[in-house]
Parts: C-alpha cells; sequence; structure tokens
C-alpha cells in the first residue's frame, strides 16, 4: 500500500518537489491548501507523512509552523532543502509585455521584487499558492495573468516559462521538515542533529548559560527562535536545533537542559540534511 504524504499547496508546488525528493515516486498526496490542514491530515493519520516548510533563507522563519509542530504534538523525522528556483509562466504563446498581471504566493513575490521593478505596468496579486496559480492559469486558460513558480508547476500545467530564475538573491533555500504523529524509535549512528523546545525562568543569565551547555557539550547551534508564551506576558519559549558527531555529547547535554529549563521538550532527532 502506498504512503500518503500530506503537503502544503498542490502537484507542482515546492512542496510536492521535496516529497518527491525525499520519499520517492511511488507516493500518494493529500493536497492541503493551509498549513493547519496539513496538520489535521497527519493528527487524524489521513496522512502517515507531511512535509512542511519552516525556514527561508531570505525570507527567515515561518514562525507559526513551530507552534503548529508543538501544539500537535508533531514529531520531526527528517529535512530537506530544496534551491528555490522562480519562474515566471504563462499560457503559450505570450510575452512579458502582454503581461497585466502576476499572481502568486506573497514570500514568492517578495523574493523576485527586483525582478518586477523593471515592469511597472505588471500588478502583483498574492495567492494563497505558487502551483495553484498556475492551475488555475491553464484551467481557466487566463491570458495577461502569469504565475511565480517552480520549473514543476511549467511542467504540470503546460505552460511557458517567460523568465527563469528570477528571484533577487539566487543563493535562495527554504528548509522544510518531515513531520509524523508518532516519535519511532531512531537509530542513534544515523541521528546528527536535534530540534528541541524550552523555557527558562525568568532571571538574567538563564539562555547564556543554556548556550554554554550546548557549546560545552560540542553541540553546535545552528538555529534559534524565540516565541512569545501568551499566558505569560514577555516570557519566552525557545525553539532550538543542534547538530552533533556523537549522539553521546547530545544526550549528556540533553540531561542538564532537562535539569536547567521549567520544560523542554524534543521535537524529534533525525539526520542532518544540509550538506
Amino acid at each position: 500500500m502506498k504512503r500518503k504524504i500530506a503537503i502544503q499547496g498542490i502537484k507542482g508546488s515546492f512542496h510536492h518537489q521535496v516529497a518527491t525528493a525525499y520519499f520517492g515516486n511511488d507516493i500518494l498526496f493529500d493536497e492541503c491548501m493551509t498549513f493547519p490542514d496539513l496538520v489535521t491530515s497527519v493528527v487524524s493519520q489521513k496522512s502517515r507523512h507531511a512535509v512542511m516548510a519552516l525556514e527561508n533563507s531570505i525570507a527567515g522563519s515561518i514562525v507559526p509552523n513551530y507552534a503548529l509542530i508543538d501544539r500537535n504534538n508533531l514529531c520531526i523525522t527528517g529535512e530537506y532543502y530544496l534551491d528555490i528556483n522562480m519562474n515566471l509562466m504563462a499560457l503559450k504563446g505570450q510575452t512579458i509585455e502582454e503581461i497585466k498581471e502576476v499572481h502568486s504566493h506573497p514570500i514568492a513575490l517578495l523574493q523576485c521584487a527586483d525582478f518586477f521593478s523593471r515592469y511597472p505596468h505588471i500588478k502583483l496579486v498574492e495567492s494563497v499558492d505558487t502551483a495553484e496559480t498556475a492551475q488555475r492559469i491553464n484551467e481557466k486558460q487566463l491570458k495577461g495573468i502569469a504565475a511565480v513558480a517552480g520549473p514543476m508547476a511549467a511542467q504540470f500545467f503546460d505552460l511557458d516559462i517567460l523568465a527563469q530564475a528570477i528571484h533577487t538573491i539566487k543563493n535562495n533555500k527554504t528548509r522544510f521538515v518531515v513531520l509524523q504523529s508518532a516519535n519511532n524509535p531512531v537509530n542513534k549512528d544515523e541521528v546528527s542533529k536535534v530540534s528541541v523546545k524550552f523555557e527558562l525562568n525568568d532571571t538574567p543569565g538563564s539562555l547564556a548559560t543554556v548556550l554554554n551547555v550546548i557549546n560545552d557539550c560540542k553541540l553546535n547551534l545552528t538555529k534559534i527562535q524565540s516565541m512569545p508564551i501568551i499566558e505569560k506576558p514577555f516570557q519566552y519559549s525557545f525553539f532550538a536545533d543542534m547538530v552533533f558527531a556523537d549522539y553521546g555529547d547530545y544526550e549528556k547535554a540533553k540531561s542538564v537542559l532537562e535539569i536547567m529549563s521549567t520544560q523542554f521538550k524534543v521535537l524529534g532527532e533525525y539526520k542532518n540534511g544540509k550538506v
């Protein structure tokens, strides 16, 4: 029986591209238009796994997604870094001069702002998903309207690419995580990265002490993201990613951090996907 993977967006989207690269072609998809819908697909066991974008090298963290993972007790089992290649696409036989509107996800439009500054006649319109816009152009045969999406979308929906790689910063990567509802036992020899959430007492130097522990235990902190604790004004929880060469070093750090934190939670142990 084929595994079903929840993705944000539709086939042809960047989430679809990552899911195919990570799991292979022999899978089914639950196409979810929002991240909460994606989470529901996994929690309800409609899908076995989900692929979720978590941060972009230009736009930064998708902060609400950290809360979705934590609040729904999802487990991160892997990650994938995708080179984002933004392309302008439309129905065949058109030129950029004939395009009146470009529709895409707001982050995609933001990443291509310099390109569109050269075409002041084009109106930029935000939509929910990059590939969904490409699909709509194909289905309704919309002339004068273009989409910004990945090359897979042009292939899926039979559109011409009018301009390739239009994103401003060419080294543009998005980090995606693979999620599931249960935390399966991990192979310690293969694990090299961990994502955790912790809360601290509101005392001077508490965060600095935690960072010293991470350093002393030979862990490399690759990401830390703060988030307000709604019930406690001006206090914060922290989401952190750490990589390590020895699982024993991580176990040592974990035992100390559990004592130091008022709340400590492992969101996932997995293989470092960054090469």
